[in-house]
């Protein structure tokens, strides 16, 4: 067996150069990466955020307004129970009916423009 032991291997300095710069701009590209990777992740965490605080308000808008229409139903109601004339709750039947789509009719509008909010947000 041959050895070899006084043969020091070297690197020719261009060789050493060109690996050098290829790690340096491997590392910066991988940077990058992480910086765009972690841009990434910021932005989706905060449009989740606003997405469920804009889901949350509007479901609370939606109760609010279940809880009033159930509020005028059961006032209704007990108009109806207490008159006895046909004329009087015919009267009142048509108040109400109208009063409700009126109601609900508003009520549709603020929904749907929560809804539209919801959206802008999270697309930005």
């Amino acid at each position: 067996m041959a050895t070899n032991s006084g043969a020091n291997f070297e690197v020719p300095a261009e060789m050493r150069a060109f690996a050098e710069k290829s790690m340096d701009q491997a590392k910066q590209a991988f940077d990058s990466f992480l910086a765009a990777a972690q841009h990434a992740v910021n932005t989706a965490g905060t449009q989740v955020a606003s997405a469920q605080s804009g889901a949350k308000e509007a479901g609370g808008l939606a109760m609010k307004f279940a809880e009033q229409n159930i509020a005028a139903s059961f006032e209704f109601a007990q108009k109806l129970v207490r008159d006895k004339d046909p004329q009087e709750v015919m009267a009142l039947h048509a108040e109400y009916a109208s009063q409700q789509m009126s109601v609900l009719s508003e009520q549709a509008k603020e929904l749907s423009r929560q809804a539209a909010k919801i959206v802008s947000h999270s697309a930005h």
